[in-house]
């Protein structure tokens, strides 16, 4: 794209702020690119990061992650647990309202957990060890175990996909394979639903009615304290133009940036790089459909395991040798408390000479694997390509198949045959801050479940997280911990692309910005 072309395109950009912005002062609205477009509005029925940026604006959960993994009361004043750990009495911080001014009840609550519960396998887990979940007044509701459960809390407060949102009963009722047709939350934005206009712009003001909480903003947890009047998250998915847009002031914060444009920004006074480590860093994932063939064969996906070199991937997007690790084989995150070797052994041996003569005693027969390449995003367009480079090195016969991010998130649900519009393998990212607990990791939790693109099953990983739920002691704990890591590698659920840094890039006038695994917009100051 030509320099004159980047011109032309921000100056309509100045000109949709200046109109977008309305009465809110240009110094009390930060406008934001996130790396996917907001294309869903309800975080119970995707799993698409956009949508959790999205669902920490507007809603809020009974309890709060911060960043070193500990979990805290977030709408909860607090809860109390008995002796034999089987009753959980839990209740809500006075002055919680929703967002069209009326009371969060107890009820809501209840009903929410549910919705969420039927849609998510942590919720799933806790759910089917409940023997009833239930109000008692307005303000306290109890939840009543039929067996033990040790992560009652961690489930309650899982900051990732699927997020637990609290909404009002009367939405939460509905059916939750389908999302919500209105936005009602007791977050610390509003969502002006009426002025969304999706693949340009979503608009949020500060919440009149919100009350944060008196501690210090943490991650997710602590006082979520809104110091400008209004969010604006910007379609933007060229990167040249966010790369423009954030250097003339027209964009504030771009969470991810490309790493080809980090020496000039690094370099740019009025930039700041965020910084990143353990489970606030990303990994790179190759999903596997288990149910088509060729990979519903556990040799044909060891050979694809071996065929993938985490190096190759992860240098493709562009950073410096310090912003990846070389080899990170933990679903866990490495650096992080469960990071472990255990079943990693089969990687010393793995590269496309080891993938090949798999491939053959697999009984490959040149069945077509279609890569869905989800070429608008920046953290998946190049992986997928080495991806599709390293497969085709190794024997497989690969399609790939590009489109929208938008378009892979919808088609990934299929579970057609390839050549009836089903697909084979696709490259995803997660965020470490979803990965440090078995029970709500992608990687595991959601073995032989319905709901989750790849539909991996594995008696042994359903067996192993049994016994993680109960676990209490922490040796105990990274003893089971591990054995999931080895039965995940075994079973090759999927394969691990690799762990890096995907820094977000703001402008330096912004005061407060909280170092997170994906952007939030509370504590922050525009000077």
């Amino acid at each position: 794209m030509t320099y004159r072309r980047v011109l032309s395109l921000l100056g309509l950009i100045t000109a949709f702020a200046s109109a977008a912005t309305g009465a809110c002062a240009q110094d009390k609205v930060i406008r934001a690119s996130l790396n996917t477009e907001l294309q869903i509005l309800d975080p119970i029925v995707t799993t698409i990061n956009a949508t959790r940026v999205f669902a920490y604006l507007v809603f809020d959960e009974l309890v709060g992650i911060g960043n070193e993994g500990k979990y805290h009361p977030q709408m909860l004043d607090g809860w109390q647990i008995s002796d034999d750990r089987l009753t959980y009495t839990f209740k809500l911080r006075d002055g919680l309202l929703w967002s069209d001014g009326t009371p969060v009840t107890a009820e809501d609550c209840v009903e929410s957990i549910k919705r969420w519960a039927k849609r998510e396998s942590f919720g799933r887990q806790m759910m089917d060890a409940a023997q009833d979940l239930s109000p008692v007044d307005d303000k306290t509701f109890v939840l009543h175990l039929k067996v033990p459960f040790a992560y009652v809390i961690e489930a309650l407060g899982k900051p990732g996909n699927t997020v637990p949102v609290m909404m009002p009963a009367r939405l939460a009722k509905l059916d939750a394979s389908k999302a919500v047709p209105e936005i009602v939350g007791s977050g610390p934005f509003i969502f002006r639903q009426k002025e969304w206009r999706p693949g340009d712009v979503a608009v949020f003001d500060r919440n009149p009615n919100y009350k944060p909480r008196p501690e210090p903003a943490d991650g997710l947890a602590g006082g979520k304290v809104v110091k400008i009047d209004r969010v604006e998250l910007v379609s933007m998915t060229d990167q040249a133009i966010r790369v423009a847009a954030l250097q003339s002031g027209e964009l504030d914060v771009v969470e991810v940036v490309s790493f080809d444009y980090l020496p000039a920004l690094r370099a740019d006074p009025n930039i700041t790089i965020g910084s990143q480590k353990g489970m606030q860093q990303t990994m790179e994932v190759l999903v596997i459909n288990h149910r088509q063939p060729p990979f519903d064969k556990l040799k044909i996906r060891q050979a694809l395991q071996a065929a993938v070199n985490q190096e190759e991937v992860l240098s493709s997007l562009g950073g410096t040798p310090d912003m990846y690790l070389k080899q990170c084989e933990s679903i866990y995150m490495c650096d992080t408390p469960y990071a472990s070797d255990a079943g990693t052994e089969i990687y010393k041996t793995a590269g496309i000479e080891r993938a090949k003569p798999l491939l053959k005693e697999a009984g490959y027969n040149n069945e077509k694997v279609a890569l869905l390449h989800a070429q608008t995003s920046l953290l998946l367009n190049a992986p997928n390509l080495v991806y599709a480079d390293q497969m085709k090195k190794a024997g497989f016969n690969v399609d790939v198949q590009t489109s929208d991010f938008a378009t892979v998130a919808q088609r990934r649900t299929s579970q057609a045959p390839v050549d009836q519009g089903g697909w084979s393998t696709m490259g995803i990212i997660w965020n470490g801050i979803d990965l440090v607990n078995p029970l709500s990791n992608p990687a595991v939790t959601n073995n032989c479940a319905q709901t989750y693109p790849g539909w991996y099953c594995d008696p042994e990983q359903t067996d192993l997280l049994k016994h993680f739920a109960v676990a209490t002691g922490e040796d105990e704990r990274k003893t089971l911990a591990a054995q999931l890591q080895a039965a995940f590698h075994k079973n090759v659920n999927m394969v691990l692309g690799g762990q890096f840094s995907a820094p977000p890039a703001y402008r330096a006038n912004l005061k407060g910005f909280i170092p997170f695994a994906f952007p939030v917009f509370w504590n922050i100051e525009k000077q």
